[in-house]
């Protein structure tokens, strides 16, 4: 692990994003609150949630920080669910790792709780959109 002892704790912010490409009669259903699993997009939000929280657990090299807000939030398209997680803390290191763990965990919930209504569904795009705090600086990828 790289020591970051020695650095002050700065306040710091990741937001990371992807989609679930799916069918539009998929997308219809999350919207509506029709599968039969249960509630696709609050059960995502609690798993985005724990997974930016332990993610130090899954990543090796990681560091664990005091994480001291996650928002896990969804846009529904015509074929795809946009799974946005945002995470930031007061530390000696960023943050970024937390927002795409807990993208990625909150998109593979969305997969696991329509899986029985669309085999078809692909997690695309998953990346770093934003950073601010530390050393480097802010962050942000183009739109292009």
């Amino acid at each position: 692990m790289v020591d970051v002892t020695p650095r002050e704790p700065t306040h710091r912010r990741a937001l990371a994003r992807c989609q679930v490409k799916m069918m539009p009669e998929t997308t219809t259903k999350v919207a509506n609150n029709a599968i039969t699993k249960g509630d696709v997009l609050a059960a995502a939000r609690i798993a985005g949630i724990q997974a930016a929280k332990r993610t130090a657990e899954l990543i090796p090299m990681c560091h664990p920080v005091l994480v001291g807000s996650v928002a896990v939030n969804f846009s529904i398209g015509d074929d795809f669910v946009e799974v946005e997680a945002q995470v930031e803390t007061v530390d000696r290191t960023g943050v970024e790792m937390e927002a795409m763990a807990g993208c990625m965990v909150a998109a593979l919930t969305v997969y696991d709780m329509c899986k029985s209504a669309d085999r078809t569904m692909t997690i695309e795009q998953l990346a770093l959109w934003e950073k601010s705090g530390g050393r480097s600086g802010p962050w942000r990828r183009s739109e292009n």
